[in-house]
């Protein structure tokens, strides 16, 4: 496989995530004006609904994973991306926050499009260039998350809605565009056969047992995860409520954030990772997460808050190293599996992590709190983050690769 294949998954990727980033700023004036509440009280519901996503994820994205691995990857995509454009348009039009968490379960559902993105680039990537050319799902969360949160909270000036059907065309054309243009990356030879037993969260858990040093990498991948939802899920309340950020700041910071990892993953990736190897890159970028996190919480003004980004979002270099090693545990024909396995491990901690998160947020930003602590949620994910550098040392002692040729059956 050449560069155009790549090419087009990451110009797809990076449509679906500039969909996604339209929607952050606006989604807490959204819950807001439905359900006509104050700010700590929607990021409870803001928590809920990615609950009630991250639940229909980790039930089916082991579901798409294996359909991807007997039907092929672009099917599976398209119909992920089908599936989100619908969950945009249910929100754009929803009179109530139950229409809304309708429209969540459907994307939970539909939403393999990183799984199955993933899954494509290990098929056509060799092994010496997995960790670059996973990054190039960095580049696209980067610039998707420069465009897309600046579009949305400019859009969102014209009304809380306007940002979702911008979100659902986007999400449409790119189904389009993947129907048109994208190639087939797993040829029929190196498929398998759909297995009930193995296409569900625990089943497909159970396989990995075959590859012990995924299975414990999956540990420190849990950690960093639930972690993260201290800066992901809160982002928007946090922000709004300690320096007083409107919608358009929202969007303008994390168009910042989005330039920052594009920076890294798109550039200082392919520099660092070849130079430091994938296990010391992982260890350094746990140390940067836990030190950005610590930074976060303590931030007193925006401009500090806008320097941290940097130092939290140079902690990505660990992600593409982790899954350059992980995908080199597994033959071809179980990369949508593994990336399976790896979302509903995802999903896991987005069913939990909003929940603590938002939930420890409201509750030291509150009436009741015995101090105003807004980056409680932050001051948590660095102790998790720390745990999870802890948790990674053993599984990096081995690492042996799977040839491509020897296929599991």
């Amino acid at each position: 496989m050449q560069k155009r294949p790549l090419t087009l998954i990451f110009i797809t990727l990076l449509i679906d995530v500039i969909g996604i980033g339209i929607i952050i700023p606006i989604l807490p004036p959204l819950i807001k004006s439905i359900a006509g509440i104050g700010l700590s009280e929607a990021a409870q519901w803001g928590g809920l609904l990615i609950f009630a996503y991250a639940a229909a994820q980790f039930l089916f994205a082991p579901v798409m994973g294996a359909l991807s691995d007997k039907l092929g990857r672009r099917p599976v995509l398209i119909v992920a991306l089908l599936g989100l454009g619908i969950d945009y348009i249910l929100h754009a039009v929803a009179p109530t926050l139950g229409l809304l968490f309708v429209g969540r379960v459907l994307a939970g559902m539909c939403g393999a499009s990183f799984t199955t993105a993933s899954a494509y680039i290990a098929d056509v990537s060799p092994p010496e260039k997995r960790a670059q050319n996973f990054g190039m799902i960095g580049v696209a969360f980067g610039v998707g998350f420069i465009l897309g949160p600046v579009i949305g909270g400019f859009a969102g000036a014209a009304g809380p809605r306007v940002p979702f059907w911008i979100a659902a065309a986007l999400s449409f054309a790119n189904a389009a565009l993947c129907y048109f243009m994208l190639p087939e990356s797993l040829d029929k030879e190196h498929r398998r056969s759909f297995d009930w037993k193995r296409s569900n969260p625990f089943g497909s858990f159970a396989q990995m047992r075959n590859y012990p040093m995924v299975l414990g990498l999956m540990v420190p991948l849990f950690l960093l995860y639930l972690a993260s939802h201290a800066v992901q899920s809160n982002w928007p309340f946090y922000t709004m409520y300690k320096f007083k950020w409107d919608e358009k700041m929202v969007g303008i910071s994390l168009g910042i954030v989005g330039l920052m990892v594009a920076i890294v993953q798109g550039g200082l990736i392919r520099i660092i990772v070849p130079k430091l190897g994938e296990k010391k890159s992982i260890l350094v970028g746990f140390g940067l997460y836990f030190v950005g996190m610590l930074l976060f919480a303590l931030a007193t003004n925006t401009w500090m808050m806008m320097s941290f980004i940097g130092i939290y979002t140079l902690g990505g270099i660990c992600g593409p190293a982790l899954q350059g090693i992980m995908a080199g545990q597994v033959p071809s024909n179980q990369q949508g599996e593994l990336n399976g396995s790896v979302t509903s491990l995802m999903a896991i901690t987005s069913i939990f992590g909003p929940l603590i998160m938002n939930n420890l947020f409201s509750y030291f930003t509150g009436e009741k709190a015995p101090l105003i602590l807004p980056g409680a949620p932050m001051f948590l994910g660095a102790f998790l983050i720390l745990l999870a550098t802890i948790a990674c040392i053993k599984p990096l002692r081995t690492i042996v690769n799977i040839p491509k040729e020897n296929e599991a059956e």
